[in-house]
């Protein structure tokens, strides 16, 4: 395999650097640009954090920093992001300003450097969906956007067909690449905004770039502390903390559950392949499981008997299911989920019973509640 010269935005975080670990064991050279948010990193560089990688702190937004960066570059992996579906609801600037303006100045740099640059890869989001693909018995496929308010308030959970106001059913439906784009949340659009960006800024400069839609994330090393990092990480920091999973509405919502190194696989599959070049890319596993389940599985786990505390309140933008089709992964990349949650849940566990964690979740939670963004 060709040895390249790789550039990892967001290399010190979560995914970024299982991926710098795998780049770096097939032999290419690796540099890592990451700002350390506190709110992840508590100010400090992460252990896990390759010492044969070429590391350089600071924003993404910092043109100069961004050229010194890319200086010998051939491939760019862009996954440095501001991440909290919440949060982001009432720190629009900072998301904005870290999500687009960064991609916007990263892409800016590789103006001059179109021939310089054989692939861009850009960390797209599930998000971007809002709800998924349903199917309703009368009206076949359907695409719901956020349920009524009125119907929340009655506590009715499931999405409802907006022809027929008959129950529409997630199975068999799964979310394609081509469901219309409803994205619910300020984090939401700034991740449709990296992903359309990028790839109309690379199909006009001949800079092949791949889009990778990222479904929900769990391994090693999520941010335990980060109260709106991924559900896996704030339900471990609770039970850790001998503290009840928090669960909206009545816990049955589903998500599709990918490991990490199923996302690190789909990277390095996108960059050895031209055949989805200036495509939206699904990564996940095709299966939907249930936030509840993922509690009971986390709690067994860490030999926790704590009961889910079930809020039965609902946040605003939050979506009922999303499950996606990995067809198009399958078929371009050569992409296969190989881990499991019977493998991958016990193999977080093995991690988080060696972490400390300070749960700051009922803090995030009553910002939300301030903002009335829970009701």
């Amino acid at each position: 395999m060709e040895t390249k010269n790789i550039l990892v935005t967001g290399g010190a975080g979560f995914i970024g650097s299982h991926l710098v670990d795998e780049l770096i064991r097939q032999g290419h050279r690796v540099r890592v640009l990451d700002a350390l948010v506190p709110q992840v990193h508590e100010g400090a560089l992460p252990a896990h954090l390759n010492a044969q990688a070429e590391f350089i702190h600071g924003d993404i937004g910092d043109a100069e920093l961004v050229n010194r960066a890319l200086d010998g570059v051939d491939v760019i992996f862009h996954l440095a992001a501001e991440v909290g579906v919440g949060q982001s609801m009432y720190q629009v600037d900072r998301y904005v300003r870290a999500n687009d303006l960064g991609t916007a100045v990263l892409l800016q740099s590789l103006i001059n450097r179109r021939s310089q640059i054989k692939k861009l890869i850009v960390a797209s989001s599930m998000s971007i969906y809002g709800e998924g693909a349903y199917e309703c018995k009368n009206c076949g496929q359907v695409y719901p956007q956020l349920r009524a308010e009125n119907q929340l308030v009655q506590r009715r959970w499931e999405l409802e067909c907006s022809n027929c106001q008959g129950q529409v059913e997630l199975a068999p439906a799964l979310t394609t690449e081509d469901k219309p784009l409803f994205p619910t949340s300020v984090y939401a659009i700034t991740k449709q905004d990296q992903e359309q960006l990028s790839l109309v800024f690379g199909r006009a400069y001949g800079i092949p770039t791949v889009a990778l839609r990222y479904f929900n994330v769990y391994g090693p090393r999520q941010a335990l502390s980060n109260p709106y990092t991924g559900v896996c990480a704030i339900f471990s920091s609770r039970l850790l903390n001998d503290q009840r999973p928090m669960m909206f509405e009545d816990g049955e919502q589903t998500r599709d559950f990918v490991h990490v190194s199923d996302i690190v696989q789909a990277n390095l599959l996108a960059m050895q392949t031209s055949r989805a070049d200036y495509l939206p890319v699904n990564v996940g596993t095709g299966t939907a499981t249930s936030i509840r389940k993922i509690g009971a599985l986390l709690a067994v786990g860490l030999g926790k008997e704590l009961e889910p505390e079930i809020v039965g309140k609902y946040r605003e933008g939050d979506i009922r299911h999303c499950v996606a089709d990995i067809t198009r992964a399958r078929a371009l990349l050569g992409y296969e989920p190989r881990v499991s949650l019977n493998t991958g849940i016990p193999e977080l566990l093995n991690w988080v019973a060696e972490q400390s964690a300070s749960d700051h979740l009922v803090r995030a939670t009553d910002e939300l509640v301030s903002h009335q963004l829970v009701r």
